[in-house]
């Protein structure tokens, strides 16, 4: 199942402090997320009801590429894109390199539920960034440690899966003949 996780729900079916989960929005039983995705991103989430493959999937020594989109304040350059094609030292390691690239706005891309927050006199920029591990809240911390907070993260791709045309908080059942 591909879904396109709205901003503010958790990637779970259940919460005890009643907040938005999977459950507001997915109706069948006996699927379960291949991953995470933060509650304050957006985009791809993959769900399955194969054991084997949700591993295949969420294991980071299978480096599945996760491709995102990002808004960061301020306009990107090339020194950071660099510094991201490189890998960068976090508290917690060094990231693998990124692919990273500037990109324009994405086309007929949904408005957020609240809005993300801008300055009058900060500009605002799109990057393209694929990683192939998937540390704590790593897209976050990588564009901040080269000096361009993340403003709206939506994940785009994992693998071969994209989020295509699907709207937020709908999904797309797939039937895989060969997990």
């Amino acid at each position: 199942m591909l879904f396109n996780k709205p901003y503010d729900v958790l990637c779970q079916f259940t919460d005890d402090d009643d907040r938005s989960t999977l459950k507001d929005y997915i109706d069948i039983a006996g699927v379960y997320a291949a991953g995470r995705l933060d509650r304050d991103s957006e985009g791809l989430l993959l769900l399955t009801d194969d054991g084997k493959l949700q591993h295949r999937i969420s294991d980071p020594k299978f480096k599945q590429p996760k491709t995102y989109w990002v808004q960061v304040e301020g306009e990107i350059d090339d020194q950071a894109l660099i510094k991201l094609r490189k890998g960068i030292q976090l508290k917690d390691g060094k990231t693998r390199p990124a692919q990273a690239k500037k990109m324009p706005p994405p086309e007929a891309l949904w408005p957020r539920q609240p809005p993300i927050r801008e300055r009058k006199n900060i500009p605002t920029s799109w990057l393209q960034l694929t990683i192939t591990e998937g540390k704590n809240r790593q897209v976050r911390r990588m564009t901040a440690a080269v000096g361009f907070p993340t403003l709206r993260l939506i994940r785009y791709k994992i693998g071969r899966w994209s989020l295509n045309d699907i709207p937020p908080g709908q999904y797309m059942l797939l039937e895989l003949a060969d997990s």
